[in-house]
């Protein structure tokens, strides 16, 4: 054991500590113990703020107010996040043009709203051996669409399904 460390039940404790009073004043490298005394006084307690510093960071402040405020600032952060949800329409590659512009009105809706949307070509059967119409089909909800998305992945084929995910345009 070296003349820096202090073996307290079974484990090793740095015998001193850069410590930061209660009002951010930074009162040097003192003795543990005599941290834990100052913190003691004044009615606090003594949280080690940086372990990986040599020697490490202590500061005496309210414990239970501290989490408080941590946790404040959680929420408040929370608060302020847009949460992005995917959505997802499902067509299938002989969908009808009436059926076409009622689902692409959805997709509209819902990046409207700020949300993503997964357009999905469902195939079964025989239908897998023509995924082109099913290129088609998701080029013409593109061209219905106009300008108002960004395209955020191409259409790809996965299993029995061709996807494309279509995003909300930025507002500038």
């Amino acid at each position: 054991m070296s003349s820096k460390e202090l073996r307290i039940n079974d484990q090793i404790r740095v015998r001193e500590v850069r410590l930061i009073d209660a009002e951010g004043r930074q009162m040097g490298i003192v003795p543990t113990v005599e941290a834990m005394r100052l913190a003691g006084e004044a009615g606090m307690d003594l949280v080690e703020i940086a372990p990986q510093a040599a020697p490490p960071v202590c500061k005496i402040l309210d414990y239970g107010k501290y989490k408080f405020e941590l946790e404040k600032k959680n929420r408040e952060s929370k608060k302020k996040q847009k949460l992005v949800k995917m959505k997802e329409i499902r067509m299938q590659p002989k969908i009808e043009e009436h059926d076409l512009q009622f689902k692409s009105k959805h997709v509209r809706d819902f990046l409207s709203e700020g949300n993503k949307v997964k357009v999905t070509v469902r195939f079964r059967g025989r239908e897998l051996a023509h995924t082109d119409r099913g290129r088609i089909v998701l080029n013409k909800v593109m061209e219905l669409l106009e300008d108002s998305f960004v395209l955020e992945r191409e259409p790809i084929m996965e299993g029995r399904f061709m996807s494309m995910v279509i995003g909300p345009k930025g507002k500038k």
